[in-house]
């Protein structure tokens, strides 16, 4: 049983400086605990990947394995303890069959950028992407001299095909990156859609403009020292009246916990 409280907290008092939209204590000490669940998820994925993210992690074949993380990240965990990864556990393809899954009836995930009204449009125009620059991997990494924060920006732009929303699009890359296949590392949020987490972000830094939203997103990042790819996740969940787990275990980082409650003040 999970115990959420309230998405927006009386006004007590508090203010911060590093998030200058939250009004109360108990608001900047639930982000606190998420942005530590969040980043303790991106430390399972480097550590011990849970599912078919271990499939990812291990697969030899970099092209299948760059496949199975785009549709983890398209058709999206489900929200179940007992297989998260039921639905494309079911419905997976092989990238070398060219073929693409049915969704037709598929339970999605909550983060899950598919459309049945769209159907297989979004996959279809990612293989053209793929092949365009011959493979995957190639048109991920594109330039081997680009640093990795670098490679994760202009891939998460190349990657603004039709349907393949921001949320999906930043937690593929997140989830390369953890896993360890290619060299992807966030610079930023990288707001570029009115998505939930753009909604939380503006609530907990006061502000609309997305420059500014990304630039106080990273102050605290780095104030607090959690990953800023960490607050994808936990301003979605902050703001959310059940948490998202992405089929990882919600666990705490307590070390990431008292960083971010003492950037905050909290």
């Amino acid at each position: 049983m999970t115990i959420r409280h309230e998405t927006r907290s009386a006004d007590d008092g508090f203010r911060t400086p590093a998030a200058p939209g939250l009004r109360s204590s108990a608001d900047a000490q639930r982000l606190a605990e998420e942005l530590a669940h969040a980043s303790a998820r991106l430390t399972a994925l480097a550590e011990e990947p849970p599912g078919l993210y271990a499939e990812v992690a291990s697969e030899p074949d970099l092209e299948e394995a760059s496949w199975l993380a785009l549709l983890i990240a398209y058709v999206g965990p489900l929200e179940s303890p007992d297989d998260p990864f039921a639905t494309l556990s079911a419905v997976r393809t092989s990238w070398r069959s060219g073929e693409l899954p049915d969704l037709a009836a598929a339970a999605l995930g909550p983060r899950s950028a598919h459309s049945q009204a769209r159907g297989d449009a979004t996959l279809i125009a990612y293989r053209r992407w793929a092949e365009r620059a011959g493979s995957q991997a190639a048109a991920i990494v594109a330039d081997r001299s680009w640093s990795e924060t670098q490679r994760f920006e202009r891939a998460f732009g190349r990657l603004s095909l039709p349907g393949l929303d921001r949320r999906a699009r930043y937690d593929l890359l997140v989830t390369l990156g953890a896993l360890g296949r290619y060299e992807l590392r966030a610079p930023s949020l990288l707001l570029s859609e009115d998505d939930a987490v753009s909604r939380a972000a503006k609530r907990v830094f006061g502000i609309g403009d997305r420059l500014v939203l990304q630039h106080r997103v990273s102050e605290l990042a780095e104030t607090s020292a959690v990953p800023v790819a960490a607050f994808d996740l936990a301003l979605e969940n902050w703001a959310a009246p059940e948490p998202i787990t992405l089929g990882v275990p919600r666990v705490q980082d307590q070390a990431a916990l008292e960083r971010a409650r003492a950037a905050l003040g909290v």
